[in-house]
């Protein structure tokens, strides 16, 4: 079952210096990779000159293995994205982008200066971005009669579910959006006020 996760929910932008060398951090939400690579799209346009804009996002829950990325923009292979990506995935925030614009400064780091720096950059950052609880919902199709619609509609109210279609003909069609970790109580709800007879369907024609 997908629990409710914490997502970003404003933009910062946060900037420190290391050996002369300015790492600025911008943070924003993100819930694609086409989302991702607009915003670095547009963070070059802001900073053309920048030696690098490494960066690392993720578009789900933190320890969504699928939804994630990242790029070292040209510094040596490990020292940018992969430590921002690791700074992103422990910090318990969801659908986010970390973008680092780094101005070199003449001084070399190292592979680990640039790890510690990168990784350092994301972390400050991510102190300053806001959240919200994002709440995981499945969509369901049900049909009832009538006498039994106010029951439903305060079942799906406590649940703090959503209608998002109905249609009324010789019974009531409707298409419910719920809480996934509110899915087993409702149906509960809904087989004691039909004793048995009231079940939850998938919206995809092609699951029964």
């Amino acid at each position: 079952m997908n629990k409710p996760y914490k997502v970003a929910a404003n933009s910062i932008v946060d900037e420190t210096i290391v050996s002369r060398s300015r790492f600025i951090c911008f943070i924003s939400p993100c819930t694609s990779h086409e989302d991702a690579k607009e915003q670095l799209i547009n963070c070059r346009k802001l900073h053309p000159q920048a030696s690098h804009h490494c960066y690392a996002f993720l578009t789900g829950k933190p320890d969504d293995s699928q939804g994630y990325g990242s790029s070292d923009d040209g510094e040596p292979s490990g020292t940018a994205g992969r430590p921002m990506l690791a700074v992103l995935q422990g910090g318990d925030v969801g659908e986010l982008c970390a973008i680092v614009v780094r101005y070199f400064g003449g001084t070399k780091l190292g592979t680990g200066g640039l790890q510690r720096a990168y990784g350092g950059s994301v972390r400050q950052a991510l102190l300053l971005v806001e959240t919200s609880t994002k709440v995981p919902m499945v969509e369901k199709q049900l049909t009832c009669d009538y006498g039994q619609i106010n029951d439903v509609l305060y079942f799906v109210e406590q649940a703090k579910g959503e209608i998002i279609q109905q249609d009324f003909a010789a019974q009531v069609e409707l298409i419910i959006a719920l809480p996934e970790e509110q899915l087993t109580k409702v149906k509960q709800q809904l087989q004691t006020l039909s004793a048995g007879l009231l079940t939850l369907r998938s919206t995809d024609p092609n699951i029964r």
